[in-house]
């Protein structure tokens, strides 16, 4: 492999993908929508504003809106949805930055061999603006950066994946492996032609913080892993790893099969 793509939020940074959480669940809140948690987190990876209007489909959300304004949410209450989203997330963004664990010495091992780092996101470049600045400072800077502003469409469309190919040099795509937490990095890893790999731990899909993950029955835990793995793989993951610190055994993995003749 020549490089590695990666998502940011629950896959490299805020651990568990906390950030969008709580503004999602305010904004429909302030409406009069009461969203579960497992809700707003089922579209997560996609463009804030995509992400909202997934929300806004959703057969039991859009019920309560017809109840509440006698109609189904259409694109201009997506827009103010998002119009308030934007704002709230930009104040707390900064609070959510900082590397999970084991991810710095990772992008440190994958250096060492060469290998090339770049990254996608489903948030603007606006925001990743203050996620960058922040992860920096604590150790994490990939080498490439794309986000949907710059391209015609986010996830689950492969054009940010191309565009990293396009920044580090990189071809061909199967050369290339795509890391994330959602299925939408997964869908966006596979239309791009690339080995993909899901992570758990950290992950949206999983969905718990690190003080939850380490006090949590092994058995509970054992089966909320197992059910988000499950979700990862339809969504079209080679492999699913329990944390990112462990990428580097799927790596040597995927070489294997890549040297036999293996495609993505």
């Amino acid at each position: 492999m020549k490089a590695v793509v990666f998502d940011w939020a629950g896959t490299m940074v805020d651990y568990g993908c906390f950030a969008p959480l709580a503004v999602f669940l305010q904004v429909f809140k302030n409406r009069g929508i009461e969203l579960t948690a497992e809700e707003a987190r089922e579209p997560m990876g996609m463009l804030k504003r995509d992400h909202i209007q997934a929300l806004c489909r959703m057969e039991r959300v859009a019920a309560q809106w017809q109840e509440k304004y006698g109609r189904i949410p259409d694109e201009a209450d997506v827009d103010a949805l998002y119009a308030d989203f934007e704002p709230m997330l930009m104040e707390t963004l900064h609070q959510y930055a900082t590397p999970v664990p084991g991810a710095i010495q990772l992008a440190e091992r994958l250096r060492g061999q060469g290998i090339k780092i770049g990254s996608t996101t489903g948030y603007t470049r606006e925001m990743m603006e203050i996620v960058t600045a922040s992860a920096k400072q604590q150790g994490y800077a990939p080498d490439v950066l794309v986000t949907p502003s710059e391209m015609p469409a986010g996830r689950p469309y492969p054009w940010m994946c191309y565009r990293n190919a396009m920044l580090l040099g990189v071809y061909p795509m199967s050369e290339i492996v795509k890391v994330g937490d959602t299925t939408s990095d997964m869908q966006e890893g596979r239309n791009a032609g690339m080995w993909t790999v899901g992570v758990l731990k950290g992950g949206s899909e999983l969905g718990l913080s690190q003080d939850e993950v380490a006090s949590m029955a092994a058995d509970e835990l054992d089966a909320r892993l197992a059910k988000a793995s499950e979700r990862l793989l339809v969504a079209g993951a080679h492999y699913v790893i329990e944390e990112i610190g462990r990428l580097d055994e799927v790596l040597a993995k995927i070489n294997m099969r890549q040297s036999a003749g293996e495609r993505p």
